[in-house]
């Protein structure tokens, strides 16, 4: 078994970053009128700039698999070259397409000129610590002596206007007020286009950061809570999800049925507490002293849950003072699968890093609240 460093980390945010008075430019108004829910929304989750791969007139600008392949081009410099790469391992919420997979369309926008192992991770912001797990246990195995692996997303498209105006249009036919379910509006205003990247390598780099992995650590809790967070499906009264496929085609643009949808009452009771369990799950299963943890990096969704994440990990016994923490959430927003990846490149490439100090990472998923860590030390 080799040990296993991160080597080299690389983000890539596209255009300029978009304030919030800017965000329905960008966006477009949902049966023409401004939001009413929007400015609730923006004020409970502290962001104040994102990035979207669209201009003003809501065009794209860049594909998810672009987004990936400029972050993952970063990572190329004299010491690894881009024919050196051996295994190409991605996750986002967002792909393109059905079909082919995410990792297939990176690796047709790199231009490697060769053959190599891909990998694809999907679900929502797990899959981005589920395409670092299987690159860490591959090199790890020696399997492969390198992987670069990445996290994205390009959730912009998914939350232009025209995506919600037919919706809008039939509950008019309907003879209901056209205002879209807060469920549906409320992602519409968190979340970020973007991709972050890591290159994965059997030893350190000299002269240099590396970040050794420790391990990482996946928890599901879908055998104890329904679905929170979705797409492509409805929930039904009973908890159950509803397919897009057994939806008539002429459902799927008059409900919604492929947007983003938050169940919000769920996801405040049970995101914090299921975290903490989780992460504290992880430190009793490693013997890890929460006082030994130098940098502790979460995703977070909104700012509305950080004061209560530090408070709910420290009722498990782990306390991580307010200067241990790292964010960037209000200057990039929820990246999802990318967000992790962008932080760490962030604090890794600060200078704020010292040799032999440990780094905790922390990921929650709301989809049916799944969660991972992982710990990482300093080289």
């Amino acid at each position: 078994m080799y040990d296993v460093f991160i080597t080299k980390a690389s983000k890539y945010l596209p255009n300029e970053p978009v304030s919030n008075d800017e965000m329905e430019t960008y966006l477009g108004l949902i049966n023409d009128a401004p939001s009413k829910a929007k400015s609730l929304i923006l004020r409970n989750n502290k962001i104040t700039t994102r990035y979207y791969a669209l201009d003003k007139e809501g065009n794209p600008t860049h594909s998810n698999a672009q987004l990936t392949a400029k972050a993952i081009e970063g990572l190329f410099d004299e010491n690894f070259k881009k024919e050196d790469m051996k295994l190409l391992s991605v996750g986002t919420t967002s792909p393109d397409q059905i079909q082919p997979s995410h990792a297939s369309m990176v690796h047709g926008e790199l231009n490697i000129g060769k053959s190599i192992e891909i990998n694809t991770a999907t679900g929502l912001c797990n899959s981005g610590m589920n395409a670092l797990n299987y690159g860490f246990l591959s090199v790890r195995a020696g399997v492969q002596d390198n992987a670069i692996c990445a996290g994205s997303e390009r959730m912009s498209a998914w939350m232009t206007a025209d995506k919600f105006n037919h919706e809008a249009e039939n509950l008019i036919l309907l003879e209901e007020r056209p205002i879209i379910a807060f469920k549906r509006e409320f992602l519409r205003w968190m979340l970020s286009d973007g991709a972050g990247s890591f290159l994965l390598e059997n030893k350190p780099r000299e002269n240099s950061i590396s970040l050794r992995i420790d391990f990482i650590d996946f928890y599901s809790y879908a055998h104890e809570i329904e679905a929170c967070m979705y797409a492509g499906c409805d929930k039904q009264e009973d908890g159950s999800l509803k397919s897009w496929a057994d939806y008539p085609s002429d459902a799927w643009l008059k409900q919604s049925i492929f947007a983003i949808k938050q169940d919000t009452k769920i996801l405040d009771k049970y995101i914090l507490v299921k975290g903490a369990e989780s992460l504290r799950a992880s430190f009793d299963k490693h013997n890890l002293d929460p006082e030994k943890i130098d940098h502790v990096l979460a995703h977070i969704s909104s700012g509305y849950f950080k004061d209560g994440l530090k408070d709910e990990f420290a009722k498990k016994g782990m306390d991580f003072p307010a200067e241990k923490w790292f964010y960037n959430l209000s200057d990039i927003g929820n990246i999802g699968a990318g967000s992790i990846f962008v932080a760490l490149e962030e604090l890794m490439n600060s200078g704020k890093l010292q040799k032999g100090e440990k780094v905790l990472l922390c990921v929650p998923e709301s989809g049916r609240f799944a969660y991972s860590c992982a710990l990482l030390t300093v080289c």
